[in-house]
């Protein structure tokens, strides 16, 4: 019996794995049943248009699990949850209690940590629903909303923010995997369906040598992916002999893995988080009664939508967040120490200070890998949005910052399936 044979056995066999499975399968199919439902009053011909014709919309309809394209609600999807799990990593930076909580008071911190991230998610929520309620009211996609039809869709939209959250969570309690990754996953598969029937509805025997190249280009594109996913840097260390009576212990040689891309996905996530918030605003004051005020909103709107400008901030901001958020989830200080206390060594490095600057340093160099890594991942299906007639939501559910989630999650799950089969065989 073959090792793939024999893990699939244990997946059947075991009750527990078995259920744990059922039940994440469950939880999806409630978050896409969820995403079906939507907002009252919604046009689907108009909101269809202007994500074709928008690619940032596009990308926050991928990372609401495709709430967006039908307006549901859960059109939020578990964005408002990311953004806040992200500033508040951000604030451990300037508040040493947070830092703490986040990093030394083990799980018990954690999930203090992740009630403040749950009591944040609320806020968020509220000033996005306005802002993406708004705007899309402004598009035509949506009536004129007075104060109680605005009041009452940003209250449906906020719970589904929550209710979504809810959902995520359960599945890493109780399923397989992390449930907020997942969720995104399920609405970035669930669209593949429909972005094919576009793409086949579309196609032109001319353009069959762009078609081809297309493919080969996903294709390298979940190559690298995986490759980058997987790569690290392993910095060799050797245990310190240490003789406790007539026994001697350590002395054995192993490796710390760094890894290259130690950011994940988070960087470009924050990235839109920064552009939508412009872009919101300019959306809420297009149509003022105020004429320099439309003026600026609508030259605001150009700018974030030009060929050249949108790309290159966007390719920035993910550049500079990757190290940013590599900073704070990784502390070379705290490496040092932890080996230092356990009676190891980097052969030919100091204890102490210059460990901290080895490990420093060989961050920083793969960071610069992982970064730019990630910001051309980023920007890749505004590149292919250009040079292939393929539409904005297609570009981004099949480019790179879709297969970089896809292939990241499946990843991820592979490994936690493996170790609880290998805990079960054991």
């Amino acid at each position: 019996m073959s090792s793939f044979q024999r893990k699939f056995k244990t997946l059947v066999q075991d009750r527990y794995l078995r259920n744990s499975i059922l039940f994440t399968l469950v939880m999806l199919i409630a978050f896409r049943f969820l995403a079906s439902i939507p907002v009252p009053g919604v046009n689907p011909g108009v909101l269809a248009q202007f994500l074709a014709n928008n690619q940032f919309f596009s990308f926050l309809n991928l990372f609401s699990g495709g709430g967006l394209s039908q307006l549901s609600i859960v059109v939020l999807g578990v964005g408002p949850y990311i953004t806040s799990s992200i500033i508040m990593q951000l604030m451990t930076t300037v508040s040493p209690k947070l830092k703490r909580l986040f990093h030394e008071e083990g799980s018990i911190g954690r999930k203090k940590f992740n009630n403040f991230s749950r009591l944040l998610t609320v806020p968020i929520a509220l000033v996005q629903g306005v802002g993406i309620l708004t705007l899309l009211s402004n598009q035509g996609a949506l009536p004129e909303l007075g104060l109680f039809g605005m009041v009452t869709n940003v209250l449906v939209i906020t719970a589904g923010a929550m209710l979504v959250t809810w959902l995520g969570e359960l599945i890493t309690e109780f399923g397989v995997g992390n449930g907020v990754s997942l969720l995104i996953f399920a609405g970035i598969v669930a669209s593949v369906p429909s972005v094919l029937s576009q793409l086949s509805q579309s196609y032109i025997p001319s353009e069959l040598f762009n078609y081809v190249i297309y493919a080969l280009v996903v294709l390298l594109v979940i190559v690298v992916v995986v490759m980058v996913n997987e790569a690290e840097r392993r910095v060799g260390i050797t245990y310190a002999k240490q003789v406790r009576g007539m026994s001697t212990y350590g002395g054995s040689d192993t490796y710390v893995p760094v890894k290259v891309n130690q950011a994940g996905v988070m960087p470009i996530i924050f990235a839109l988080s920064i552009l939508l918030f412009p872009q919101m605003i300019a959306g809420w004051f297009a149509t003022s009664d105020i004429v320099w005020l439309a003026q600026a909103s609508n030259s605001l709107n150009l700018f974030l939508q030009d060929p050249f400008w949108y790309p290159a901030i966007y390719f920035i901001l993910v550049f500079g967040f990757t190290y940013f958020y590599t900073a704070i989830t990784f502390d070379p200080e705290a490496m040092a120490e932890n080996l230092h206390k356990s009676g190891a060594f980097v052969p030919g490095t100091r204890p102490g200070a210059s460990t901290e600057e080895y490990f420093a340093k060989v961050a920083n160099r793969l960071t610069f890998v992982g970064a730019l890594f990630l910001s051309i991942i980023a920007v890749l299906p505004i590149v292919i949005a250009q040079f292939f007639p393929i539409g904005a939501t297609a570009s981004v559910a099949i480019g790179g910052t879709g297969i970089l989630i896809v292939v990241s999650v499946v990843l991820d799950l592979i490994k936690k399936l493996d170790a609880q089969i290998a805990m079960r065989q054991y």
